[in-house]
């Protein structure tokens, strides 16, 4: 085990505040797990049960399923989902004992950098699969605590609640007439939350102090960087399951101030905006919010992304808005048409049948998403485009003249037609839209190898009572 402080070190007992307990129960990981004989029935917050609820066999159980079903990459331990089971299995009786006694220490997380699509760095801490489960289980019953509490105009990480939710808010405000928007954007949210505000607001609501020094461990676990461990005085590193809980914790207050000032707003996550019926009120919004995230919250406003802007001008969650429309924004659709140009580059030598796989995956959940968007005919234009360059695949893999004819009779061309595309010096490019490919490589054709059609699931999404 790489920790600090093993936890099979920790006192064989529980927590002086804590019931008696067993080792009698298992978790789905098949890692025998202490059960506790005198926790009450729903282990109240309230009266310091709340560690034992979050150790409690459902809850660990739950938790699990959770994070196995993310999968997701191994920690500094290098231990991963698959692995993890058998190698925990005789260690997790002494890790609850020392979670209980909070002996444990949680693995620093290993730091991963995704480049965004403006250009920039996201920078991740991803924690050990041990360490995902442990905040798994504590966001699983802290969630209930809080989230009854949150402002209906907070979207992000929520059940019941999704982007588009907070999209369709954002239009819903804009139909009612107000058409500027304050767009704000926080400096490096995930990396500048300050801890003393979040275990603040953490512990209004929290009364066992147990969790709070166990969420304490975990803010200052540190980041793994080539090999070497830096400290975290600050941030919740973005890769861990308690991290959506704790940011919307911290900026709950923020929503609490816009309610109170009346303002029609909508956030997900460290995404918001705020609407107003004119510039000047903008100005005055910006300038007083921007004073409450410094003063209250000790957060920075990035000041070159964030701007009063006309509603027809504002990008949000990926979205943007003509008149009160929902359309996808200009970069999101840039960012699609390069996605399937990788996806149908013919320089890309895999199968085709792999090829069809992964467009169709990405292609299902790009509609999924951005099919709310009241563009259907930008549609009509993409999906000859798609269609298009998949024949050019085909066309470039049957390589040489004779087995384009062969192939092309096997598809049913004719076979007149079929050596006239097949001895045709024409690029690609150019023979994808010839009759013959057209007539071998149908749209229904196409559809049975497993490509999606868009506009049959937009329209779906938009009529689903009236489109199979």
């Amino acid at each position: 085990m790489n920790r600090r402080s093993h936890p099979d070190e920790g006192p064989n007992r529980t927590h002086a505040s804590g019931p008696a307990c067993s080792r009698s129960a298992q978790t789905p990981t098949g890692v025998a797990e202490s059960r506790c004989e005198a926790e009450p029935p729903d282990a109240g917050y309230e009266e310091n049960y709340l560690l034992e609820a979050i150790l409690g066999t459902n809850n660990v159980s739950a938790a699990w399923k959770q994070v196995k079903a993310n999968r997701g990459a191994p920690g500094v331990d290098g231990i991963t989902i698959d692995a993890f089971p058998e190698r925990f299995r005789a260690l997790w009786p002494g890790l609850r004992e020392a979670l209980l006694a909070g002996t444990y220490v949680p693995a620093p997380v290993r730091r991963v950098e995704l480049a965004k699509p403006d250009g920039g760095v996201r920078l991740l801490g991803i924690p050990t699969v041990l360490d995902r489960l442990i905040q798994q289980a504590i966001a699983q019953q802290l969630g209930p605590i809080f989230d009854p509490g949150f402002s209906d105009h907070s979207y992000g990480f929520r059940p019941h609640r999704s982007a588009h939710d907070a999209v369709r808010h954002v239009a819903d405000g804009i139909k009612s007439g107000r058409r500027i928007a304050v767009d704000l954007d926080l400096s490096k949210f995930f990396d500048a939350v300050n801890h003393d505000v979040l275990m603040v607001r953490l512990a209004r609501k929290v009364t066992d102090k147990r969790v709070l020094h166990l969420i304490g461990h975990y803010l200052r676990a540190g980041v793994e960087v080539d090999g070497r461990l830096q400290r975290t005085t600050q941030g919740v590193p973005q890769g861990g399951p308690l991290s959506p809980l704790l940011a919307n914790v911290v900026l709950d207050d923020l929503d609490k101030e816009l309610e109170r000032r009346d303002h029609h707003f909508a956030r997900y996550a460290d995404d918001f905006t705020i609407l107003v019926k004119s510039p000047r009120a903008g100005e005055r919004v910006m300038a007083s919010v921007r004073r409450f995230l410094e003063r209250m919250l000790k957060l920075k406003v990035n000041e070159t992304k964030s701007a009063v802007v006309k509603t027809n001008a504002l990008t949000f969650l990926g979205f943007a808005f003509k008149g009160s429309r929902i359309v996808w924004s200009e970069r999101s659709l840039q960012r699609f048409e390069h996605r399937i140009r990788e996806l149908t580059s013919r320089n890309w030598g895999v199968a085709m049948k792999e090829r069809i796989r992964q467009l169709a995956h990405y292609l299902r959940g790009w509609i999924g998403y951005f099919g709310i968007s009241q563009t259907y005919g930008t549609l009509r234009h993409l999906e000859p485009w798609i269609r298009r360059r998949l024949r050019c695949c085909y066309g470039k893999m049957w390589k040489t003249r004779r087995n384009r004819i062969r192939q092309l009779l096997r598809l049913g061309v004719s076979k007149r037609d079929a050596i006239l595309n097949g001895l045709s010096g024409a690029g690609c490019w150019a023979m994808s839209q010839s009759p013959a490919l057209n007539q071998a490589l149908h749209n229904d054709w196409l559809t049975v190898e497993g490509l999606p059609s868009l506009t049959a699931r937009w329209a779906h999404i938009h009529y689903p009572t009236t489109v199979r």
